[in-house]
């Protein structure tokens, strides 16, 4: 499995971004994608994943009032949507995999997970 994100940038507090992973050499229904973010000098943090089984999805509470998860089944994309972005929001965004119910276990992370590439984002007036 292969994951590039993309869609990162530089965004005014308040304002919305949209992330994508697109994952490459996955099979149909075998797997979850997901987000994690790490800011600098600060622990990994998960966000939100969606499974291609059954469409579940987890997020973090503390996101899910402005951050939510999608996907498009034909492109083996997930798309993480971001709204009224914060400061404390900048940090390297990374896509994840693993195995198609890691919702329903909070998405967390393990030894198993696939990390992608990661795509900065930056919450700056």
């Amino acid at each position: 499995v292969q994951l590039q994100a993309s869609g990162g940038g530089l965004v005014q507090p308040g304002g919305s971004l949209k992330l994508s992973c697109a994952a490459s050499g996955v099979t149909p229904n075998s797997v979850a994608i997901g987000w994690f973010r790490q800011a600098p000098g600060k622990e990994r943090e998960g966000i939100s994943c969606i499974s291609f089984s059954d469409d579940s999805t987890f997020t973090q509470y503390s996101l899910s009032d402005r951050f939510t998860i999608s996907k498009d089944n034909a492109k083996n994309t997930v798309y993480l949507q971001m709204y009224r972005l914060k400061p404390e929001d900048t940090a390297v965004y990374y896509c994840a995999a693993d195995s198609p119910n890691w919702p329903r276990i909070g998405c967390r992370w393990r030894a198993q997970t696939i990390r992608g590439e990661g795509t900065l984002v930056t919450v700056s007036s």
